[in-house]
């Protein structure tokens, strides 16, 4: 299996190991019916830093999850039974014991345990929706007032501007009436979308009721929520966490500069080579082929690339976040013969905290977990009665960029200012968009917030194509459709949920780009959603459309086609962003979906077939640790073995660079002891001349252009060039152009350089030089608190079940 023998290559290099791994397949079982009686007893522990307090000041409950985090972090892969119940709180469904809130509506009681999570209960749908709502404005008040101006500007797909980083800094957002229109149109949409659509509907005013209720009883100035704005907020997560791609006007722009340096045939070999569209040797959380975006064999005269340097303006969308993970094993793969997982999503340290937890019960919602404010009507991750779920971002192309060629309606030349354009024959007009005004900022400097669109969005840019001046607008596919996804939100909390094929019927109604992931005594599943476009043939999905009408989106893909497993056959369901399946193309955004990722350093935690909880949270906490770069220097190194190094420093440091991969590539500042910690600083300093030595002998100056850390790259290079089989190969071989030792000089040259840069500035004693610890620092200030560097989900759950006879 590629994402085993990966690993294994490295370490085989590195002469860690001499053996192979042997290879799995997964399939999906025909059904999975739920067993007859009572459930196994099911054990949920979770922890979400720094706590469920988000106020100001801040108080005891802001912060009493930080020693949990924290206190796992240094242990590695050595955690023991004691410290999964240490180190994550207990998890109930339901609870009555705790603090009674006094809330000014009869039919709904509040508990708050020790770590302050709030327990509604609700006579009616009505009165436990209202609950949500309360508890959103008691305890993330300040994050529902960031938001709501921040996730009109991502509803809205205003080019250039992050709204994250919008909300985060409290830069204000003034909407005008079409903004406004706009956000209500989502809620028509929703109407007509038959019981479901009213339901969530129904409970967003009820949830709405709860915040604004919240408000008068504490006397807040805030400006009153509307249900425009849960609209507002389901945009701002699924502009950071749900979509992908959108990034074709600049691949094109990278392929027009290979081209130029190449020529057209062999710069387009060279281009799929480093995009990694549909590398054969990239790690996938399940074996069995889902073909989306393959790489085009033929033609595309839907697709442009663009003249070389014509590129200008061009902004992206919000940038996506992810660093999710998950682990899930099979009753096959457990001590006990039932389920384990360990999972959660990572949405960055903050205060206060973008998640919230809420233990929800009423009307036919029974759920505990975590949730979005301004969208946690419904628990988004969690656990029901006898199941849990949880979700990584799957960055799957969900959005497009589109050239329309500009015109003037008297025909005359047009220009790059032209606000015209050709669809369909004839010469129409840009439509204007007033959205508002954006207050100047740490973010954005503020302005105008003027949208100029097309039938394929906003436009985001200019270029050319032949000498003609094209504007790039760029469509996303859940554009004005956010809203929809709380129906499969609503179904993960309603009962709907009663086995894996359920699970997976829900998840598929959310059009937002996530991994979804499923655990029960007896089975797991997977299935990654999002709203993704059928691109029309004669396309490539990596370079921009031709928008004039010919090439335009030919539905969406169904739910079959999406990648989706049930107890794979491998007995595992491990994923950390990284590609769903094979023939499952990485967006135009994503140029790191080549053989190295960061789910082999989870893969190689897991025990065989004797796994207890605490083994899986070993796993994950181990990676959580670990530098990634670990896994490409065995090969690096053994190409450096093949020569001597220029100098004395250079074999130290080198050497040292090996003794910091051998004792487990730790990150400084994870807390965990490492007397090589100084080969991380090294690796640090040589790594973009090691990645630039690699690919300059073929691409030149163009080698400073291309995306991506530069892991793959290294790594199916270097293997090619030492004869190691991979399932694929690159057009031809980069570092030395396929000479060995033309390879090794470059290598050892620019690592050599900056070993002597390091000496300079630190002295000759390789050993002390150390890197800057790194640490998790809670954004955007209002909290001092720092924990130990830890690269693992911010809300996290461990699950398992007692033991299946």
């Amino acid at each position: 299996m590629t994402k085993r023998l990966s690993y294994l290559r490295a370490l085989v290099a590195l002469g860690v190991l001499a053996g192979a791994a042997t290879a799995c397949t997964s399939s999906s079982s025909p059904s999975n019916p739920r067993p007859a009686g009572p459930p196994p007893p099911m054990q949920v522990r979770d922890v979400l830093p720094p706590g469920e307090g988000g106020g100001l000041p801040p108080t005891a409950a802001s912060t009493d999850q930080i020693p949990l985090y924290n206190g796992l972090t240094p242990l590695g892969a050595n955690v023991t039974a004691a410290d999964v119940t240490k180190y994550f709180k207990d998890d109930p469904l339901g609870s009555t014991v705790g603090k009674h809130e006094h809330i000014p509506l009869a039919g709904l009681t509040i508990i708050r345990d020790r770590y302050d999570v709030p327990h509604i209960y609700g006579k009616t749908r009505a009165d436990t929706e209202f609950g949500a709502g309360w508890v959103a404005a008691e305890d993330r008040g300040l994050v529902l007032q960031l938001i709501r101006a921040a996730g009109a500007l991502a509803a809205i797909d205003a080019p250039g501007i992050d709204a994250l980083s919008i909300a985060a800094t409290g830069q204000q957002f003034n909407e005008n009436a079409a903004t406004k229109r706009f956000l209500a149109s989502e809620l028509s949409l929703a109407s007509s979308a038959g019981a479901a659509g009213r339901q969530v509907l129904s409970d967003a005013e009820n949830y709405v009721r709860g915040i604004n209720a919240y408000y008068r009883f504490s006397h807040s100035s805030n400006t009153p929520w509307t249900v425009e704005d849960v609209v507002a907020a389901t945009s701002l997560i699924g502009a950071v966490f749900g979509h992908g791609g959108g990034n074709q006007a600049q691949d094109s722009s990278i392929l027009a500069d290979i081209e130029g340096r190449l020529g057209s045939a062999e710069g387009l070999k060279v281009f799929n080579d480093l995009r990694e569209a549909q590398d054969l040797n990239t790690p996938t959380t399940i074996d069995k082929t889902f073909v989306y975006e393959p790489v085009p064999t033929g033609p595309t005269p839907g697709s442009a690339v663009i003249d070389r340097g014509s590129l200008q303006q061009v902004s992206p969308l919000t940038p996506r976040r992810h660093m999710s993970n998950a682990l899930l094993l099979t009753p096959g793969r457990s001590a006990n013969g039932s389920s384990l997982a360990v999972m959660g999503p990572q949405v960055g340290y903050y205060y206060p905290e973008i998640l919230l937890e809420m233990d929800i019960h009423g009307g036919g919602l029974d759920a505990r977990g975590a949730a979005f404010p301004g969208t946690s009507l419904y628990v988004e991750l969690g656990r029901g009665p006898d199941y849990a779920w949880s979700a990584t971002s799957s960055g799957a192309e969900n959005v497009d960029q589109f050239l329309e060629q500009l015109c003037n309606p008297d025909g005359s030349k047009p220009t790059r200012t032209s606000n015209h354009y050709i669809y369909k024959g004839r010469c129409v007009a840009m439509t204007t968009f007033d959205a508002g005004y954006l207050q100047a900022g740490v973010a954005s400097p503020g302005g105008e917030v003027v949208l100029h669109e097309t039938v394929n969005g906003p436009e985001s840019g200019t270029c050319t194509v032949h000498g003609v001046p094209y504007a790039v607008a760029t469509l996303r596919s859940t554009h004005g459709r956010d809203v929809m996804s709380a129906i499969g939100f609503e179904q993960f909390n309603d009962g709907h949920v009663r086995d894996a094929r359920s699970f997976i019927s829900a998840a598929s109604k959310i059009e937002l780009t996530f991994n979804w992931f499923y655990v029960a005594a007896s089975h797991i599943a997977f299935f990654s959603s999002g709203r993704l476009p059928e691109r029309a043939p004669g396309t490539n999905p990596t370079l921009p459309t031709y928008g004039d009408g010919s090439y335009e989106w030919r539905g969406v893909l169904p739910a079959s086609g999406h990648p989706q497993a049930i107890d794979p056959a491998n007995g595992e369901l491990v994923n950390w962003n990284n590609q769903p399946a094979p023939g499952f193309g990485a967006a135009s955004d994503n140029w790191s979906e080549g053989p190295i990722d960061h789910v082999l350093l989870l893969l190689d935690g897991l025990h065989g077939n004797h796994n207890q909880p605490q083994d899986v949270v070993g796993a994950m906490n181990n990676a959580a640790g670990q530098d990634p770069r670990g896994l490409v220097w065995p090969l690096i190194a053994r190409v450096l073995a093949g020569g001597p190094a220029p100098n004395s420093l250079a074999a130290r440091a080198a050497a040292e660079v090996t003794s910091w991969v051998h004792a487990g590539s730790i990150v400084y500042g994870s807390g965990r002891p490492d007397p090589y910690a100084a080969g991380q600083q090294i690796l640090d300093s040589a790594w973009t001349g090691l990645v630039s030595a690699d690919l300059t002998p073929v691409l030149g100056a163009v080698a400073g252009e291309i995306p991506g850390d530069g892991l793959s790259y290294l790594d199916e290079d270097l293997s090619t060039l030492l004869g190691i089989h991979l399932a694929s190969h690159y057009s031809r071989i980069y570092c030395g152009k396929g000479n060995l030792a033309s390879c090794r000089a470059a290598l050892w040259t620019a690592f050599a350089r900056s070993v002597a840069q390091l000496a300079h500035s630190n002295g000759k004693n390789v050993a002390s030089w150390l890197p800057q610890a790194q640490a998790d620092v809670f954004a955007p200030g209002l909290l001092s608190r720092q924990m130990l560097y830890s690269n693992r989900p911010t809300f996290q759950q461990v699950v398992w079940f007692a033991k299946v006879h």
